[in-house]
């Protein structure tokens, strides 16, 4: 039944027109952006988005950019490379994040990462009305997850690959929370999914990236919270589940490009400098161990100097993250 429905979807989307309907992004520069309606859920009213920035001739495909959590798109140096090397660039604005987010809704609240799948669905049948025969999907962070999620459980998606940024495929805490802990919170939340089990977090991450602290870049940090939002147990429970099902029998048919930094250092509330220089969200031992798990396929690599968004790291570990990722795309033409 969810196949019918899905090529129903991408069926109307090739009969209507949708270009008409994309309006100018807050990130100028030729990015439009086109809210999309997608029902209602248990908070009310959803939309998602998709900012787009297409070439003015022909293209080689396209890639569809899916954000972390607590995180929108933003990443604009992202998008004009991918079309300096002669491909249309997207990024989707999930459900109740940046763009998307509405006054009523939970910020990247979710209580399966399921409900994502139509976000999804929508944004590459539009990508496909659009002329984009060749499409590859790139997640960062939860975004990866989502991702990977997203293509297990649908294989016959019209994705011709997958770049993974430092996906979350596991969690970076010590055996007695992950064997422990973890479980029985997503046991919680099954039955008290709106129960807060976490209330704020360190913005160290967010200082390594703002300008004004330790970084160079900008960003609305009313959509990317330097201290967090609450985390709910519904939605722990829901990473839990993804995670756990990526681990079971995952076959990602398309090559996958898997992509970290070469070393994770703990968090504090004290500034360090190696947080410039590495992952301080997630393990990168456990990004390479269960990213190569996920398909035949898969190229995995990890950036010297990179931090846990790998487009956002310093030169040259930046430089070396473009360079690895147009190589791949080029190998896949």
């Amino acid at each position: 039944m969810k196949s019918i429905l899905i090529s129903c979807l991408f069926a109307l989307l090739l009969i209507f027109p949708v270009s008409a309907q994309y309006v100018h992004d807050i990130l100028g520069d030729r990015y439009q952006k086109r809210t999309i309606e997608m029902g209602d859920d248990y908070e009310g009213r959803v939309v998602c988005t998709l900012v787009r920035k297409p070439l003015a001739g022909p293209a080689g495909g396209a890639v569809l950019y899916i954000h972390g959590y607590n995180d929108y798109f933003f990443q604009s140096e992202l998008g004009d490379s991918v079309m300096s090397h002669g491909y249309n660039f997207y990024a989707l604005d999930l459900r109740k994040y940046g763009r998307s987010l509405l006054p009523h809704q939970d910020a990247f609240y979710c209580k399966s990462l399921d409900e994502y799948f139509a976000d999804v669905d929508t944004a590459l049948a539009i990508i496909r009305q659009e002329g984009n025969e060749r499409i590859v999907l790139m997640g960062h962070s939860t975004g990866g997850l989502i991702a990977a999620y997203y293509l297990k459980h649908h294989p016959d998606a019209p994705v011709a690959g997958l770049i993974l940024n430092s996906p979350f495929l596991d969690w970076n805490f010590g055996w007695l929370m992950e064997g422990l802990v973890l479980p029985s919170v997503s046991f919680l939340g099954r039955f008290f999914p709106e129960c807060t089990v976490q209330s704020g977090g360190n913005p160290s991450y967010a200082y390594s990236l703002l300008q004004g602290f330790h970084g160079e870049w900008t960003f609305d940090t009313a959509w990317k919270m330097p201290f967090g939002h609450p985390k709910r147990a519904g939605w722990i429970r829901a990473i839990h589940t993804a995670q756990q099902d990526i681990r079971s029998e995952c076959v990602i048919r398309c090559p996958i490009l898997l992509l970290s930094s070469t070393q994770s250092y703990p968090e504090s509330a004290e500034w360090h400098e190696e947080y410039l220089c590495s992952d301080i969200v997630l393990s990168v031992e456990d990004i390479q161990k269960y990213g190569i798990r996920l398909g035949p396929n898969v190229s995995a690599h990890r950036i010297k100097g990179g931090i846990h968004d790998l487009i956002l790291s310093p030169k040259p570990a930046r430089d070396t993250t473009y360079r690895i990722l147009f190589e791949w795309l080029e190998k896949k033409e």
